[in-house]
């Protein structure tokens, strides 16, 4: 038998908190990975964006990806929470470095002319 799991050592909003923690300094830790930092700013912020947003939207999220692949009942809460908050941090830095590089590459690159000339001359005289 472990000494970890004897309830007078350690609850279950502890587990349920460590393994929060643990997914989403996994997920910011593969976020980092999955798409590189240009420095160490960048990097310190994104890997702390990403713990915040595993430890604030962890349990939900583990609770909607559970649900969507029907495994709710086969998980136990710092399993869902483990899960959940390594998705959300893995999330909120994919999806805001893709936008981000997005638009550093919108800041270099010239709009198409989306008003023609004759479009131009059209609404001058109106």
């Amino acid at each position: 038998m472990s000494a970890l799991n004897e309830p007078g050592l350690v609850g279950d909003m502890a587990w349920i908190w460590l393994a929060k923690a643990a997914g989403a300094v996994a997920g910011s830790a593969v976020s980092l990975a999955y798409m590189l930092p240009k420095g160490k700013q960048e990097a310190a912020i994104r890997f702390a964006v990403g713990i915040i947003c595993g430890l604030v939207f962890g349990g939900a999220a583990g609770v909607k990806i559970a649900e969507q692949l029907a495994i709710d009942g086969d998980l136990g809460k710092a399993e869902l929470m483990l899960m959940g908050s390594a998705a959300a941090s893995l999330a909120a830095w994919s999806a805001l470095g893709i936008f981000n590089r997005f638009t550093e590459r919108m800041k270099t690159t010239a709009l198409p002319d989306f008003i023609s000339e004759k479009q131009k001359e059209i609404r001058d005289e109106g």
